[in-house]
């Protein structure tokens, strides 16, 4: 590794840390109540779902950065399963123990 960081780079790390920290606190500086508009509190309550679909769903549908061909896929399964017991019962535990129940042994029995 090399160790020689010149000028230019340490103070384009400086410059970033300063502004991460700036952005980060900037609510905390103000003494002034801050509220969110009624719309944007709505908003967020969609926050969560959208990230966790955007990281889980392509690893579903995809293989190795093409989309998946065969039925013959335990993540489809598992993941069909989890969602159908949630849509159900609304218990975010038990939908995760059941896609698990049905994913393993079809990707560790049968080869899926």
């Amino acid at each position: 590794m090399n160790a020689d960081i010149d000028f230019h780079t340490l103070a384009i790390i400086c410059g970033l840390a300063c502004v991460t920290v700036l952005t980060r606190c900037f609510f905390f500086l103000s003494s002034k109540s801050w509220s969110l508009p009624a719309w944007m509190l709505r908003g967020l309550q969609y926050a969560p779902i959208a990230a966790l679909s955007a990281v889980v769903l392509p690893e579903i549908v995809m293989a190795q950065g093409h989309l998946i061909t065969t039925w013959m896929d335990a993540r489809v399964f598992g993941a069909a399963a989890g969602a159908l017991l949630y849509f159900w019962r609304r218990d975010v535990l038990l939908t995760i123990v059941a896609g698990m129940a049905v994913y393993l042994p079809l990707h560790l029995g049968l080869g899926w």
